[in-house]
């Protein structure tokens, strides 16, 4: 049976209540309020919706994620990053970032980053939480992602690319910046061959929640308008 989540409680069910199939759905309802985002993160899940339904949390068994240290940066990105045919900034338009993740995509209908998640994690932006890294090519805004960063672990929501190999730029510089200020996990959520090509892979559910366990209340050296 599935949790439906109260408007006055922030509380979340144990993640080993997740459904099978669909794989991690845990609960329904609630709301977008920055607490209770901070803390769906903190317990391991995430929202994930299209238009029309309710909110869905989620938390996939096994989880996709990426150790800093075993980020793969192929021959060709190498040559890439060496050349700086891309300039990257961070938090430096975050609301420009997450409408772009929000645009069309050729191999999907819609998006789930609805007007309400954009204004859910913005404020979340503006408490310091979310941050967006933003990749330039001639002063035009060409690719980026965003996410939350809490203690030593970064959460990443989505990224787009309007030209070639933008948003791995964006991504490896991130992730080599994450490494500096003494992140240990960058969560994915789901698998994607583009963020396995870049060293993304699976663990278990319950190695994940160790990880949250762990390093949540850890301190980083994270400064994110340096």
């Amino acid at each position: 049976m599935l949790t439906c989540l109260q408007r006055d409680s922030l509380s979340f069910p144990p993640l080993e209540r997740a459904l099978r199939t669909p794989n991690g759905l845990l609960a329904v309802g609630g709301d977008l309020s920055a607490e209770r985002l901070i803390q769906a993160y903190r317990h391991g899940c995430f929202p994930w919706y299209q238009t029309g339904q309710p909110i869905l949390w989620w938390t996939p068994d096994p989880r996709t994620v990426l150790f800093p240290h075993e980020l793969h940066v192929s021959r060709s990105l190498r040559k890439i990053l060496r050349q700086r045919v891309f300039q990257v900034t961070f938090d430096h338009d975050f609301s420009a970032v997450i409408q772009a993740c929000a645009g069309p995509r050729d191999y999907a209908d819609g998006t789930w980053i609805t007007p309400e998640m954009q204004a859910a994690y913005r404020e979340l932006h503006r408490r310091g939480v979310a941050h967006s890294v933003e990749v330039w090519q001639d002063d035009t805004l060409v690719g980026g992602l965003y996410g939350l960063a809490i203690g030593q672990l970064f959460f990443g929501e989505s990224m787009f690319s309007h030209a070639d190999n933008a948003s791995k730029v964006g991504f490896a510089t991130l992730v080599k910046r994450l490494e500096q200020w003494g992140f240990v996990l960058i969560d994915c959520q789901m698998p994607t061959q583009h963020l396995q090509s870049l060293g993304a892979r699976s663990i278990p559910r319950s190695e994940f929640s160790d990880y949250l366990q762990r390093h949540l209340d850890r301190p980083s050296t994270a400064d994110w308008v340096a």
